[in-house]
């Protein structure tokens, strides 16, 4: 079932982050939906009540443009009917101004991103402004971004620029979104850190104490980049170096200062990677590309159930379902 983030982070708000993860194709929406459902060998399995939890489904503007936009959206809508139990909202991550009309005007996404977090303030206020009156015209939330997070996100090199509280104020006032995604330490990529640097808790605590009450915030940027994943990968053919991300020890912790949201890209590619490049190590006569893809669903399936348990997610479909009166 298809509901907003709004639905969710009404919820969520300061006990637990809803887990955000960018889907490419066919194998990770069918783990993904396992996952979030406490399942991983097969669709019959049962679900977990224990492992089960609500989720977000991010398409960036790379994914829609990869083959053909309807193509990930015909998968999302199988899925639906495939899991008929899952809770969960569809994004558009890191949007355009026109992407936003675009998924907007298509009646399947519940929540967009808008992304202007590299002009200047007033014009990200005035461009975030004009996309909220459309997507609320139509039932749609948004999210929007002030401050600047390091690394690459489609095609935007971020420089770290971290978010002022007054300015938080300010955009959240004028612009008139329903989320905002702060940049608080994180960073897109593989190589968030070098060293011991985390998270600005006490940035996070001055946005959230200068918004208005339960204003919903969210993290973007936010793998941890195992060292477990990055070794598999090197181990079998990679070159990662030195990667390295947020711990995911300070997942709650953010939550309960009114993070609702937690991207998580990153680490789902590293799984893949992993996945693939052991397989084909493995059985280099192998050409079927679904031996792969039959490892990694349930492996990716597990990857989901973990991070929810880190984001205190795992557990809440039940709880999400009755306070949506389903």
């Amino acid at each position: 079932m298809i509901v907003t983030t709004n639905d969710l982070f009404r919820q969520a708000y300061g006990k637990y982050a809803v887990g955000a993860y960018n889907i490419n194709n066919l194998e990770q929406t069918v783990g993904l939906f396992r996952g979030d459902l406490g399942k991983s060998k097969s669709n019959d399995d049962p679900t977990d009540p224990a492992k089960s939890a609500p989720f977000i489904i991010q398409i960036s503007r790379g994914a829609r443009s990869y083959t053909d936009k309807r193509f990930l959206e015909s998968m999302i809508r199988t899925a639906g009917e495939v899991f008929p139990d899952a809770i969960f909202a569809v994004h558009l991550d890191h949007g355009t101004e026109e992407a936003c009309y675009d998924c907007i005007e298509s009646g399947f996404y519940s929540s967009v991103m808008i992304d202007a977090s590299h002009e200047p303030l007033p014009k990200n206020i005035e461009i975030t402004k004009r996309v909220v009156a459309r997507a609320h015209a139509k039932g749609i939330v948004v999210e929007a971004e002030l401050g600047q997070l390091g690394g690459v996100e489609e095609d935007v090199v971020g420089s770290v620029c971290l978010t002022r509280p007054d300015e938080a104020v300010e955009f959240v006032d004028k612009s008139g979104c329903d989320s905002l995604a702060v940049a608080i330490g994180t960073s897109h990529g593989a190589y968030k850190f070098s060293g011991k640097q985390g998270l600005h808790f006490d940035v996070l605590d001055s946005i959230q104490k200068a918004l208005p009450k339960r204003f919903p915030l969210v993290m973007h940027g936010s793998s941890s980049v195992p060292k477990e994943w990055v070794d598999r990968i090197n181990n079998a053919g990679g070159k990662l170096g030195s990667a390295s991300g947020v711990d995911e020890a300070q997942y709650l912790p953010a939550a309960k200062l009114g993070v609702c949201k937690i991207n998580i890209d990153t680490d789902g590619r590293l799984v893949w990677c992993a996945i693939h490049r052991e397989f084909f190590r493995d059985k280099p006569e192998g050409f079927d590309l679904r031996g792969p893809g039959q490892v990694f669903m349930p492996a990716y399936a597990d990857y989901i159930i973990h991070k929810n348990q880190k984001l205190g997610s795992a557990g809440q479909l039940e709880g999400v379902r009755k306070g949506l009166g389903k």
